[in-house]
């Protein structure tokens, strides 16, 4: 070709960089391959991306890229054919670059951000799809086809999440976070779950520990409870929800109403009393719903108070007006959205009505609650909690995830004193759902409960478990698992 003094010849690899380098300076590419199998060539891939004219024989990488005019292709082994093409190519400026720019518009999804771009949009289709037709994880076992016993307690986890002034809120999958600090909700939460314990013979030696987390908490000067304290012992808010409030009223009155340990109630009866002030301005249900069963607790032990009688009328009447306000034949709820801890406003007036012999509130936590079964039982039969991505506002569609440990536990508790209240086992039955749930009786098939350290999961997601074992999850689930062993007490099973 009479070219040799204008052609270098480089007889090794050469760099990603010097490869790039050498593309860009081209007017045209050749790749004389002579192998038809070769199913791929990086620098034909980059050629074609970059919008370079390119040459090559017929392997199957080429044949399927530069089709449609997007290349040229010559017979293997041919060297004159190749040089018929590289002429016509330069003596055809608009055809070469008609040729590279199809080219180079062909490859634009090619290049690695956009294949990023849609892999994202492909994850995010199937995340979405996953979340409204989830799929278990495995079938090979299922626990509907049989019974599950009930777990030995193992409180391993609790004891590690224990702190010098409490329970710690966090864990980064089973080691207490200490970034995250405490909360007065966990705190209650384990206070009341060491009541349980005693009862059963256990006496949780951390109870003193929790309780004295609440004395803490509480501010005399506003009457109310802080909620966040961090691991250094700062407070890390002016004043707790009145969520948070209500739960250290619930596990006060629960100290008082069932402890047999009277340094325990000692401590808990100078706090109940100032702690009930604020509640009568209280505007969550949720927070009236806990206060009543913590003074469903108390005046077991205590029914002279008359201060808590009448609170607890008060708020039991409230909780019923409301869902007089909002109840519908399609929609027996107490608001407009169906949240966090459910349950508990049912169980509230089931446990009040109970007490008080009041039909009508019994009646309206029964008949709410068999509502909420009924909408979070999925047609293959197991607990599908609403989710705490978005919950479920009235006439909208629910959020299926992420679904929480406590949701379970507060249906537990719920179907376990309407169980008590009407005698109807078929309670009993829904109890003993929601807690398979734990066990992996759940959307994905996968269990929450960490047998191992005896620690819970942090939530279920569309393809997965959270494998954070924190304070909430860990205490749902021994709340649910001393509840469910203590109704097998009840009737010796």
């Amino acid at each position: 070709l009479g070219v040799e003094d204008n052609v270098v010849f480089h007889n090794r690899f050469v760099s990603q960089e010097e490869l790039l380098d050498f593309i860009g300076a081209a007017d045209i590419y050749i790749t004389p391959y002579l192998n038809p199998a070769q199913i791929t060539s990086g620098t034909l891939a980059y050629s074609a991306g970059a919008g370079k004219a390119v040459i090559s024989t017929p392997y199957w990488h080429a044949e399927e890229l530069l089709a449609d005019g997007r290349g040229v292709l010559v017979p293997f082994a041919d060297p004159h054919a190749v040089a018929a093409a590289v002429v016509r190519l330069l003596d055809n400026e608009a055809e070469r670059h008609a040729m590279r720019k199809r080219a180079y518009l062909a490859c634009r999804d090619m290049i690695w951000p956009n294949v990023a771009a849609m892999y994202l949009r492909t994850f995010e289709r199937a995340r979405e799809d996953r979340s409204r037709r989830p799929r278990p994880a495995f079938t090979a076992v299922t626990l509907r086809q049989r019974a599950v016993e009930l777990p030995s307690p193992n409180h391993a986890h609790l004891r590690t999440l224990t702190g010098p002034a409490g329970i710690f809120q966090h864990a980064i999958h089973t080691v207490p976070n200490y970034a995250e600090g405490y909360t007065t909700d966990d705190n209650a939460r384990a206070l009341i779950l060491s009541v349980l314990l005693e009862r059963r013979g256990t006496e949780w030696p951390y109870a003193p520990r929790y309780l004295s987390f609440l004395h803490h908490a509480f501010n005399r000067e506003t009457g109310r409870f802080h909620n966040r304290m961090s691991f250094d012992h700062r407070w890390l808010d002016e004043v707790g929800s009145e969520d948070c409030h209500g739960r250290a009223v619930w596990a006060l009155g629960v100290v008082l109403g069932s402890s047999r340990r009277e340094g325990l109630r000692g401590a808990a009866g100078q706090l109940l009393e100032p702690a009930l002030h604020a509640v009568e301005k209280f505007t969550s249900p949720r927070a009236w719903a806990y206060v009543l069963l913590g003074l469903n607790e108390y005046l077991r032990r205590f029914p002279g108070d008359r201060a808590a009688q009448a609170l607890r009328e008060e708020l039991a009447a409230r909780l019923m007006r409301l869902y007089e306000a909002v109840r519908t034949p399609d929609w027996l709820w107490f608001e407009d959205i169906v949240a966090y801890c459910n349950a508990r406003l049912s169980q509230a007036l089931i446990v009040t009505g109970r007490s008080l012999e009041r039909k009508d509130w019994l009646d309206a936590g029964l008949e709410s609650l068999e509502w909420l079964v009924r909408v979070q039982t999925d047609e293959a039969g197991h607990l599908v909690p609403v989710g705490s991505n978005g919950f479920w506002r009235r006439g909208q569609e629910r959020a299926r995830f992420d679904q929480q440990p406590v949701e379970a536990h507060c249906m537990v508790s719920a179907c376990l004193d309407a169980w008590r209240a009407t005698g109807e086992e078929k309670w009993r039955a829904e109890a003993r759902r929601a807690f398979d749930w734990f066990l992996g009786r759940n959307d994905l098939g996968l269990p929450l409960y960490d047998a191992a350290t005896g620690g819970c999961r942090d939530g279920l997601h569309p393809d997965r478990v959270n494998l954070n074992e924190g304070a909430e999850s860990t205490l749902s689930f021994h709340f649910a698992l001393e509840e469910m062993h203590q109704a097998g007490d009840l009737i010796g099973n």
